[in-house]
């Protein structure tokens, strides 16, 4: 990771969260959404090039039992750079010093990120159970 690159433990703004998430191919979140989903964050983790947001990840949940990593995005032209590694090392960082035995860290891996994700311990969940989801 370049050593130019600022971490911030934080949320980033609605709008520069939604623009990510957009630029990076994830769907596009109603702004009251946001405003709602961002400040009940358990863990957060931002990466900016001077005030360009260019990574970002979250995990959220209960705070015991269940967790769910969501939002690991990279912007298109900063990756290869090993900054989606680096957001999961420090999500990976959070978890471990913050779950309990038998809590569920679960996340939705779209491909090719599943390769990540895999390097940080997670598998898939088949044949036993499969993921399953229901948008609106």
């Amino acid at each position: 990771m370049n050593e130019h690159y600022q971490i911030k433990y934080q949320t980033p703004g609605v709008e520069v969260f939604n623009e990510l998430r957009i630029e990076a191919g994830l769907s596009s979140k109603e702004r009251k959404a946001i405003e709602i989903g961002l400040p009940n964050t358990l863990f957060a983790i931002s990466i900016y090039d001077g005030d360009t947001l260019i990574g970002m990840g979250r995990v959220v949940g209960d705070g015991g039992v269940v967790f769910h990593v969501v939002d690991i995005v990279v912007k298109p032209s900063y990756q290869g750079q090993g900054l989606g590694k680096r957001v999961m090392k420090e999500i990976m960082n959070y978890l471990d010093s913050h779950t309990y035995k038998g809590s569920y860290v679960s996340l939705i891996a779209d491909i090719p990120a599943d390769k990540l994700y895999e390097q940080f311990g997670f598998q898939y969940t088949a044949p036993n159970s499969v993921g399953m989801y229901r948008m609106y």
